[in-house]
Order: structure tokens, then C-alpha cells, then sequence
């Protein structure tokens, strides 16, 4: 597929997906969906791929929402489709075996911070800026925002963000645990390609267990839930990657793991 919102890397493992429309602040259309999509899917069948990053271009945005020249004259039906192939889109993205970050370079509001929040991770530039603003143009998030967000930052800070439509700075998204990491504009995105890095040699069936373990388990009764975990962490004995870990371990040097 021939990208014209996105630009599509894979280097030493990591392929990074910059959304590319700077004069929008990308925002999101059906179009750029569409592309993240399908470029989502290439990194969840190519085993040269082992991390995944989703940035911006340019300083000013991330992600500043979803287009709103296009929504504009969306019917209910139109509207819905748009927002289920969001849906499919990020669920693809939180549920592929490898692990993803999001390296938030400036502007994440409405379906930016939606995007964010179906990543594993989120790095975040001093500068930039998370909301969930939809409720003061008559919306609600549509691609997961009234879900993921209490799951990460409690109810009650979702509720706060919205249902107020307020926008916070990267420090305060910090604190209230929504990003893991901050650093400034200028080292962003080196920073968040060396974290890339350091997980394409850690052992990748380990890595799948233990997002699938954490991703599924935490919705279920907690039995369950440790029973989902033991059942992942067995499965890890199965793995030349486990035997080489513990006999690394075992000789005191370090493991060479072949990801099989």
C-alpha cells in the first residue's frame, strides 16, 4: 500500500510510524486510519519486526484529534463506521504479540491521546499536551477514550478529563501515571528508539506472554487472572530462549537469545 498520511520505517528491528500531515497537525481522517491500519498489520506479521513506535511530524502535534473538516458532515451511520474502524485499528495495535510505544511529540488531544493509550508505553516530550476535548464540540471520545483512559489513570482523573474537556501539560500527564516517561522535545525521539531497541533483544516470546498475560488478565476475577498468568509463564519453558536465559543466568554471562 502507497502511504500519503504516514511515513513507514522498519530499522534494526523497530519500525516506526510517523503520522505525517503537519499542516493539519495531523489530525486523523478515514484515509489516515486506514493507512495506520494497514501498516499496523504489516508490523503484526513480519517477524523482522520486533517493537513498534508511533510518532508525529514535526514539533507542534502528535496527534491534535480527528479531523474535524472531515466529521463535520458525518451522518449517524457514517459516524459509526469512522469510529469502528478506529476501534479495529487501535485493538490491533493493543493487541499485537510485540510491544509498542507511543513517542508523543507535542498536540495528543481527543483521538491523538486515544491513539496514545492503545500503545503499551507513552514517552512524552516535555512540551506536549494530552485532552480528551470532545465534550465541548457536543462529542464523547469515540476510539476508546471513555475505556482505556480509566484503566490507566482511574476513574476518577477520566471522568475529571471527559467529561471537563480540559487539556493537560506532559508534566502533569506524568504525574497522574497516563505517560511513563518525559524527556525534551530534542532527545524524544532518540530516546524512545534506544528503549525500542534494548526490547528487540530481550526474548520476543516472553515479550507476547507478558503483554497477553497483562493485557487480558486485567479485567478478569484475579483466580483467573493468576491462572492466565501461570498458563503464559509455562508456556515460556517451552522456548530455546528460556533454556539459553537461565543457563546464562546459571554461568554468569550474557544470554544470547535467538527469539525461538
Amino acid at each position: 500500500m502507497d502511504y500519503k498520511n504516514i511515513l513507514f520505517d522498519v530499522a534494526e528491528g523497530v519500525a516506526t510510524i510517523t503520522f505525517n500531515r503537519p499542516k493539519a497537525l495531523n489530525a486523523m481522517n478515514a484515509e489516515t486510519m486506514t493507512e495506520l491500519r494497514d501498516a499496523a498489520t504489516v508490523c503484526k506479521n513480519d517477524d523482522a519486526v520486533k517493537a513498534l513506535i508511533l510518532t508525529g511530524s514535526g514539533e507542534k502535534a502528535f496527534v491534535a484529534g480527528a479531523d474535524i473538516s472531515q466529521m463535520q458532515s458525518l451522518n449517524a451511520p457514517q459516524a459509526l463506521a469512522f469510529m469502528e474502524l478506529g476501534h479495529e485499528t487501535l485493538r490491533l495495535i493493543e493487541t499485537m504479540p510485540k510491544p509498542s510505544i507511543a513517542a508523543v511529540n507535542g498536540f495528543a488531544l481527543g483521538g491523538g491521546t486515544e491513539i496514545s493509550l492503545a500503545c503499551d508505553m507513552r514517552f512524552a516530550a516535555e512540551t506536549a499536551v494530552f485532552g480528551q476535548p470532545e465534550i465541548l464540540i457536543g462529542l464523547i471520545p469515540g476510539w476508546g477514550g471513555t475505556q482505556r483512559l480509566p484503566r490507566i489513570v482511574g476513574m476518577g482523573r477520566a471522568k475529571e478529563l471527559v467529561m471537563g474537556g480540559a487539556q493537560i501539560k506532559a508534566q502533569r500527564a506524568y504525574e497522574i501515571g497516563l505517560v511513563n516517561r518525559l524527556y525534551p522535545l530534542e532527545t524524544l525521539m532518540d530516546e524512545t528508539r534506544k528503549f525500542a531497541l534494548k526490547l528487540t533483544q530481550l526474548p520476543g516470546f516472553a515479550l507476547k506472554m507478558a503483554k497477553h498475560s497483562i493485557n487480558f488478565g486485567y479485567d478478569l476475577a484475579l483466580d483467573n487472572a493468576n491462572r492466565l498468568e501461570v498458563e503464559c509463564c509455562a508456556q515460556c519453558f517451552s522456548t530455546n530462549d528460556q533454556k539459553e536465559g537461565m543457563q546464562a543466568f546459571l554461568e554468569k554471562r550474557k544470554p544470547v537469545f535467538t527469539g525461538k
